[in-house]
């Protein structure tokens, strides 16, 4: 599937910046059943320092803001060919040894609710993946999708305390669970294209664990599936904070608004760039 993608982003500052740096998670991983064909990105009021790989593969863009702004905008768009590889991505790779991701974060870390989550769930009676599969539905079931009611420091079990949350949260149950369960497992932020619409307000998020004879394996909790070709994988960690879109440090301006504006359609396979 042919997939074209644009990602708006506007920071606004409440007084003029005195310094600012960004850090940007919004290039597309070279991945299996992943082709980049062509991705930009585009900056008002800010300046592009210098591109780099972290610990986890991903591609880190570091931008500087112009002294004075009170806006900064950054725009990424682009072309991705993706395949159905039922959620399989493969193999390990990267600088983090597959141990590290059975390590516990802030965000992640199973209280009593979460671990009452894990026993009111079946012992696998089948394989590692069936046992997964399992998880992410009872994390549906049991924590509702509502937005608006959590936010990037909400943590997996004030979420199944609450009774809701969004794609983010569930991911960082479905992790937490998993490192629980001795299952290395990590956070996926990227792109899904939604079947109603073209325009969205928010990337999407989802988990991946680490199974015997597959590799890393896909898990949409929010949507109960595994990913498949409408599903662009950009940034991946241990939790949000390692993969989220946008990071940084401001000096002056410090009251941010953020808006952000995503579109992602299906194009015909003999697109030509341009």
């Amino acid at each position: 599937m042919r997939l074209s993608i644009r990602h708006t982003t506007r920071y606004s500052f409440a007084e003029p910046v005195v310094h600012a740096l960004q850090r940007l998670r919004l290039t597309p991983k070279e991945t299996q059943g992943q082709k980049i064909l062509d991705w930009e990105m585009e900056f008002e009021n800010a300046t592009r320092e210098i591109d780099y790989d972290d610990q986890h593969f991903n591609t880190i863009t570091l931008v500087a803001i112009e002294p004075g702004t009170t806006e900064f905008v950054v725009t990424c768009k682009g072309m991705i060919d993706t395949e159905d590889n039922a959620g399989v991505i493969g193999r390990h790779s990267g600088h983090m040894p597959l141990w590290s991701f059975l390590s516990q974060t802030k965000l992640t870390k199973p209280g009593p609710k979460v671990k009452a989550l894990i026993r009111d769930l079946p012992a696998p009676e089948g394989t590692k993946l069936d046992y997964l599969h399992a998880l992410s539905s009872k994390i549906a079931q049991e924590v509702a999708y509502e937005t608006g009611r959590t936010n990037v420091f909400t943590t997996a079990e004030e979420a199944v305390e609450a009774g809701h949350g969004v794609c983010q949260d569930h991911a960082h149950i479905f992790i937490g669970a998993a490192r629980a369960m001795n299952i290395p497992a990590r956070y996926v932020s990227g792109y899904l294209m939604m079947n109603d619409r073209i325009n969205q307000e928010a990337t999407h998020a989802w988990a991946e664990a680490h199974v015997d004879g597959l590799g890393w394996v896909g898990f949409d909790i929010s949507n109960g599936i595994s990913p498949d070709p409408r599903y662009v994988r950009v940034a991946t960690g241990l939790d949000y904070r390692d993969a989220a879109p946008m990071t940084g440090i401001s000096f002056g301006g410090t009251e941010q608004r953020l808006t952000v504006d995503v579109a992602v359609e299906q194009q015909s396979m003999d697109t030509q760039q341009q």
